[in-house]
Parts: structure tokens; C-alpha cells; sequence
């Protein structure tokens, strides 16, 4: 996905692991993140955003050596988490998705947000499966949350 020389980007062994973890949330992440308030989210792309993040956080971290057999290894998912102390992508794009949603909600009805929000479109729907809609991702993220 980088075209400037993403292994030494991250990979660089003269940086800091803390540094490079910094690169990657101010510069990647707002640039991957931008405008994720008003994507409805399908299952598919949240598995593809989060395959996106463990890539970059394995080029971070490097490979690990196998105590048992003494091989160098890639990490796992949950030995990524355990050393990326950060929420994952997925829950970033959701707490920003419910903040942004009590900014709607305290607009006015006149704001044209809300009205776009609210307002149903006229017209038939295409044939085949019901899209992913927003307003049903905001739904199903209340109802988990409780």
C-alpha cells in the first residue's frame, strides 16, 4: 500500500520501536482513518482494516525467535496486541463514529447533516441485498454496547 520505501519505514533498526509506532498512528492511521464517522462498516472491510493494521504493526515489530527451536517467526495476532497497547482500528472507527454521532444529534433540525440523516430518499431500492447503511451500523453499535 506504500510506495516509498515501506521497509525501511517502519523496519529501520536505528529508530525506536516507540518512535515508529508514532509515525504510524500520526501519519498512517489519520490518513487510513480519514472520514471513518460516516462509513458503514460491512464485516468484510472491518477484517481487511484490521488485516492493514496487524501487516503494518508486523513490519514494526519484526520477527520473533522460537525458544523451543531457535527459528525466527512472524507474531501473532494476540502477541501484536500484547505489544501494540493501543485499541485496534475497528474500535477506533467506531468510538469516532459514536462521537460524531452525539455532534448530530445536538444539531438542529435546520443543520443540513441532520436532515441528510433523517431524511428518506424517495424512489425503489435496487434488487439483491439491503446495503450496509450507517444509521443500521449506529443501531447495532448501541445495541452492544447497551
Amino acid at each position: 500500500m506504500l510506495s516509498f520505501g515501506e521497509e525501511h519505514f517502519f523496519s529501520s533498526s536505528l529508530l525506536h520501536k516507540n518512535i515508529t509506532i508514532k509515525k504510524y498512528t500520526t501519519i498512517i492511521l489519520t490518513v487510513v482513518l480519514y472520514g471513518c464517522e460516516t462509513w458503514p462498516l460491512t464485516l468484510r472491510e472491518e477484517r481487511r482494516l484490521r488485516v492493514f493494521e496487524n501487516r503494518v504493526l508486523r513490519k514494526i515489530f519484526g520477527l520473533k525467535r522460537d525458544e523451543v527451536t531457535g527459528e525466527w517467526r512472524k507474531l501473532h495476532n494476540e502477541e501484536l496486541n500484547d505489544l501494540y497497547c493501543s485499541t485496534n482500528i475497528v474500535r477506533v472507527i467506531r468510538s469516532r463514529r459514536m462521537r460524531w454521532v452525539g455532534h448530530v444529534e445536538r444539531m438542529g433540525d435546520r443543520r443540513g447533516v441532520c436532515r441528510v440523516l433523517v431524511g428518506k430518499p424517495e424512489g425503489k431500492r435496487p434488487l439483491g441485498r439491503a446495503r450496509h447503511r450507517w444509521e443500521g451500523n449506529i443501531k447495532m453499535e448501541l445495541q452492544e454496547m447497551g
